[in-house]
C-alpha cells in the first residue's frame, strides 16, 4: 500500500519557491518534518562533502579530548538527523500546545542555532578553517528545516481556546 501524496505540479507562471509552500502545507507535520530532515541532512552533508573536496581538514575535539578525530564521511548527516529528533519533537509539542507554534518554532529553532554555533569554536585540537565548516554546517542545516517546519506549523489547525 502506498501512501497517496499530492505533489503541486510546477506552472510557467508559479515560481518554484510557491510550489515547495504548497507541497510543505500539503503533508502532515510529521512528513513534512521527515522531508525536511532528509533534505536538511543531504545537504548539509553535499556541503562537508564539498569542504572536504576542498581541502579542509576533517578532524575534531569535543572538549576534554586529547586530539582531534577524523569526522567521517556521512558525519555531518548523522548529526542532522540526531538533533533534528529534538525539533521534531518541539515542533510536535507547540503544534499541540502553543497558541502560536509557528512563530514559537521559528524563534526557539533560530535561537538554538544561533546557541550551536559556539560548539564548533570551543572544540579543541581542532583547525579553524574545520571550526568554521562546522559552524556553516549548522547554518546549512537550519536554513532547510527550520522554514519548511514553520511553514507547516503556520498551517497547522488550532484548536479553540478554552
Amino acid at each position: 500500500m502506498t501512501a497517496n501524496v499530492p505533489v503541486p505540479q510546477p506552472q510557467a507562471d508559479r515560481p518554484l519557491a510557491d510550489v515547495l509552500r504548497s507541497f510543505v502545507i500539503a503533508q502532515p507535520l510529521w512528513r513534512a518534518g521527515v522531508l525536511a530532515v532528509l533534505v536538511g541532512a543531504v545537504v548539509t552533508e553535499v556541503f562537508a562533502l564539498v569542504t572536504r573536496a576542498a581541502g579542509v581538514p576533517m578532524k575534531a575535539a569535543s572538549p576534554g579530548e586529547d586530539a582531534a578525530q577524523e569526522i567521517p564521511v556521512f558525519g555531518f548527516a548523522g548529526g542532522v538527523l540526531f538533533w533534528s529528533v529534538v525539533g521534531l519533537v518541539l515542533a510536535f509539542a507547540l503544534a499541540r500546545w502553543a497558541k502560536r507554534p509557528a512563530r514559537t518554532f521559528a524563534v526557539t529553532t533560530v535561537a538554538l542555532t544561533a546557541l550551536s554555533l559556539i560548539t564548533p569554536f570551543i572544540a579543541p585540537h581542532t583547525a579553524v578553517s574545520t571550526q568554521f565548516v562546522l559552524a556553516v554546517s549548522h547554518l546549512v542545516a537550519a536554513a532547510v528545516i527550520i522554514p519548511a517546519l514553520t511553514i507547516r506549523l503556520d498551517h497547522t489547525a488550532q484548536r479553540p481556546s478554552a
